[in-house]
């Protein structure tokens, strides 16, 4: 008779355990590096004990080196930026441009109370206008203060996703054309070559003359100086898309398109069932490069056109000259750096749901 050891029987449930607890943590880390947490896993696997010290070298790479670096920085830029004056005084250093960043929030909190107030008393205007059995006169109001930082900065990112929304839809059908016929392609790519170069400067004045002379108004969500940024980033951006939908349509494997030719399936599910499932990862390498194109030069258009946005706040900050305009143009700076990463961030989670290239 044999009796089972119940020892063996507890060590075989506790490394199954310990085996489904790493199917997890390898399943999460997909999404952990799809988020920029890549530090997490083996945060995870260190005190599940995976090999405390081969995983600590890991978090020092990917947590510890860009924690001291980010560190040398602040403390290089705060010894530094005292010794360099400019016509504004000398540079601010991390504790100013701290300091603006929370004035500008405080500022912003007190514009949107402003902001509530005014409405609460037009709704209480037209309510005594209907109770008082005139609802001839209920008027809709609005607000005309200036908008605060945060309002510039949300109208930044509408534009820009209007602009690269315009661009994508322009981009990929030229891009599949492209990528499907060396005739096509022969007939836009001396197109692309000779626009690409051109700078968002040199299309803003078309642009401006364009829009002003379609657009009567300045009002509305689809106002003139909203349409001239938004139109300035699609033709700045739109070909770093178009330039890499029309590689990766041409980069399919040609035993695949013999298939569809075997197959004789039609052009628009040729192109919904082969074409797009393999172009897919260079389409949104082209929109991942499209947007950070299109964020750099909605910036450079908001300053020269003084369009609504970030790009006007830094200009309007330069002109006006104050002790403060400095540290303020330093928050606008690392406000739209952080902005720019966390769109990549958002088109790369984007990627991840759509192809298996984002380390899944």
């Amino acid at each position: 008779m044999t009796i089972a050891d119940p020892e063996f029987s507890k060590n075989a449930d506790r490394e199954a355990k310990r085996a489904r607890l790493f199917t997890r943590i390898n399943k999460a880390d997909a999404w952990f590096k799809v988020l920029g947490l890549a530090w997490v896993t083996p945060i995870l696997k260190a005190a599940a004990g995976d090999n405390p010290r081969a995983q600590f070298k890991e978090i020092w790479i990917l947590l510890g080196v860009p924690v001291m670096a980010i560190a040398a920085f602040i403390g290089l830029w705060a010894v530094l930026a005292p010794q360099v004056q400019t016509s504004l005084g000398a540079i601010p250093g991390p504790a100013e441009v701290w300091s603006s960043a929370i004035d500008l929030h405080e500022d912003a909190m007190e514009k949107a109370a402003k902001e509530a107030e005014f409405y609460d008393r037009v709704d209480q205007r037209n309510q005594r206008m209907i109770e008082a059995g005139r609802p001839e006169d209920v008027r809709s109001i609005a607000y005309t203060g200036a908008p605060s930082y945060y309002d510039q900065i949300w109208t930044s990112i509408l534009t820009v996703f209007f602009g690269f929304l315009i661009a994508s839809a322009v981009a990929i059908p030229l891009g599949i054309i492209a990528g499907l016929s060396p005739i096509a392609n022969a007939a836009i790519n001396p197109i692309v070559q000779i626009f690409k170069p051109v700078s968002p400067l040199a299309w803003l004045p078309i642009v401006t003359m364009i829009i002003s002379a379609l657009v009567p108004s300045n009002d509305g969500f689809l106002a003139k100086s909203f349409l001239v940024s938004a139109i300035t980033v699609t033709l700045c951006s739109l070909w770093p898309t178009l330039i890499n939908t029309a590689l990766g349509v041409a980069s399919i494997d040609k035993d695949l398109v013999s298939v569809s030719k075997v197959l004789k399936m039609g052009i628009w599910k040729k192109i919904t069932k082969l074409v797009l499932p393999s172009a897919l990862p260079l389409i949104f390498t082209g929109l991942r490069l499209s947007l950070g194109v299109g964020w750099m030069v909605l910036i450079a258009a908001e300053m020269l056109a003084q369009n609504p946005g970030l790009g006007k706040f830094v200009w309007d900050e330069f002109q006006n000259g104050s002790s403060q305009s400095l540290a303020r143009i330093m928050v606008a700076v690392f406000t739209i750096g952080i902005i720019g990463f966390l769109l990549d961030r958002v088109m790369f989670t984007i990627q991840s749901f759509f192809t298996f290239s984002a380390n899944r």
